[in-house]
């Protein structure tokens, strides 16, 4: 019997479904105003969650959707929220599958003409038309941010705070690492990852941790970790939202991350009675306006001139492709 468990080398695909798709009319996804779910494992004021939302809101205030959405939805209760919207009429679908891949797919092919776009680490399947894939690819403001950390880093250590060592974080803080290296070719690192998406505490601690080891500056990809740098009066570089107003003496940069790209091409897609099995990962970067580095804020003019000038030169260059930040999947480690 063949093995039809999900890894990296094996998506899930079948025949039948490629059949299907095959005499399936194109309007089967046409619609003026589509009904769009949102199926979210975490609050929806998560960072990582609260673009996707967002960009949601938006497109419901536009009139090109009708949104619902359902918040702290465990792995394990995933596959069955998914085929109660399914069931519900909605059109399309999103969210983010990281833990519960085969499930979602599974659930996907039970209803050929819903369209799926999920967060996933892995990649579209041929075989699933109607499953379309999509994670942060927001290395270019991520490297962008990592500049002006090193030029703001007086003791050159700085802190670093995950969720989890997935490839969507990972190749975040490589970008932000290499970035900081441009200013300070020797500068050190502490890497840290606190097994959750959402737990403010714990990366609190571990940021509290990092300080009492000699870091001046501290890399935010969780909630909590600003909130340590605030408490022991240094700076922090902050992912995928813009925190400088609740953070104004302490968060120099953001790497944001712009959900809309994305979210707009799959219901164009939707509404043209076109949406396949594509990665919309592309949709992040910045030549597309899937990111950006936010505004400084309270620290205009507090940044050096060199840094700025470096930024500005990159920023021109990922746009027009002659620079591109480097894609690195490996968990980053402490240096």
């Amino acid at each position: 019997m063949t093995d039809h468990r999900y890894t990296r080398r094996h998506l899930l695909g079948s025949a039948a479904i490629l059949a299907a798709a095959a005499t399936l009319p194109k309007t089967a996804f046409a619609a003026e105003t589509i009904k769009v779910a949102g199926i979210y494992t975490v609050p929806v004021e998560q960072q990582w969650v609260s673009r996707i939302h967002l960009a949601a809101e938006t497109a419901q205030t536009r009139g090109d959707i009708a949104y619902t959405f359902t918040e702290n939805v465990s792995n394990t209760d995933y596959a069955r929220v998914m085929r109660e919207y399914a069931e519900a009429g909605n059109t399309l679908i999103i969210g983010e599958i990281f833990g519960a891949e085969q499930e979602a797919r599974e659930v996907a092919a039970d209803y050929p003409n819903v369209a799926f776009l999920m967060g996933s680490s892995f990649k579209e399947d041929p075989g699933l038309p109607n499953f379309a894939v999509f994670d942060n690819y927001i290395q270019d403001a991520a490297y962008l941010s990592g500049i002006i950390a090193g030029s703001m880093t007086q003791s050159g250590n700085i802190g670093m705070v995950g969720g989890f060592p997935i490839p969507e974080v990972n190749r975040l803080m490589h970008a932000f690492m290499a970035g900081a290296a441009e200013i300070k070719p020797d500068i050190r690192f502490q890497v840290s990852f606190i097994g959750s998406w959402f737990d403010p505490p714990k990366a609190k601690e571990t940021a509290f941790a990092m300080i009492e080891n000699g870091a001046d500056l501290l890399y935010a990809e969780r909630f909590g970790v600003s909130d340590a740098a605030k408490e022991k009066g240094i700076l922090a570089i902050g992912n995928v939202i813009d925190t400088q107003n609740d953070y104004p003496e302490t968060v120099v940069a953001s790497a944001i991350w712009h959900f809309e790209p994305t979210l707009d091409a799959a219901i164009a897609a939707v509404q043209a009675g076109e949406f396949a099995a594509k990665d919309y990962g592309v949709y992040s970067l910045m030549n597309a306006g899937g990111c950006s580095l936010a505004p400084f804020g309270t620290f205009e003019g507090k940044i050096p001139e060199e840094a700025l000038a470096l930024v500005a030169e990159r920023t021109a260059a990922i746009k027009d492709g002659s620079f591109v930040v480097e894609v690195n999947d490996e968990e980053p480690k402490s240096s």
